[in-house]
């Protein structure tokens, strides 16, 4: 526990998608005096993403998708191209990943390579995310993707040269973040070759 942190006090404001909390507290701060705080947190759960990449056909991955948070905040037609991702649920992370590639893209895949964890925006959002790589074949492929219809999922397979989706980040036609960080992770890396 925090020995900074003293009568931590949560209430859900609203339980229906997610959780949203109002957490008051009060903080110890550098000058030793107690200082009283208050903060919401989403708790959407953690999540899982996998950049798929075909290193001989110098390929990768990706989806599109409808978002309609992007869509109120100035995302002109509220669609985003993504790397596949998904909610644990009570899945671990890597089972979580092999299981909505397949739903989402299509491709059955077994090996998957973590490559880092990241707190997507922690100012207001709980949320871990578990970033995974993973080489894709044309054999590896067992349907169409497109996501569950149960969770009205509407998914657009992209198959794109990675050089033409590193292109799409200048460009801004990519602006999800956990996809520039895989992207950036494969090229920094040198996934590709």
């Amino acid at each position: 526990m925090n020995d900074k942190i003293r009568n931590l006090q949560t209430s859900v404001l609203s339980d229906n998608w997610y959780t949203l909390r109002k957490v008051t507290y009060e903080l110890l701060g550098a000058d030793g005096k107690w200082q009283a705080q208050s903060r919401e947190a989403y708790d959407r759960g953690n999540g899982a993403t996998i950049l798929l990449y075909n290193k001989s056909a110098q390929t990768v991955i990706l989806t599109r998708q409808f978002r309609m948070p992007t869509y109120l905040n100035g995302n002109a037609d509220g669609y985003l191209i993504e790397t596949c991702a998904g909610l644990l649920d009570k899945d671990n992370p890597e089972d979580c990943i092999r299981k909505e590639t397949e739903e989402e893209t299509g491709y059955k895949i077994t090996a998957v390579q973590k490559a880092f964890e990241a707190y997507m925006s922690p100012g207001s959002v709980t949320e871990i995310l578990y970033f995974f790589t993973a080489e894709y074949t044309k054999d590896m492929k067992v349907s169409d993707g497109g996501g569950l219809e149960e969770e009205t999922e509407h998914i657009e397979v992209l198959e794109l040269p990675f050089t033409k989706a590193l292109d799409m980040l200048k460009t801004g036609e990519i602006k999800d973040a956990k996809t520039m960080m895989l992207l950036q992770f494969a090229q920094l890396n040198g996934l590709m070759g």
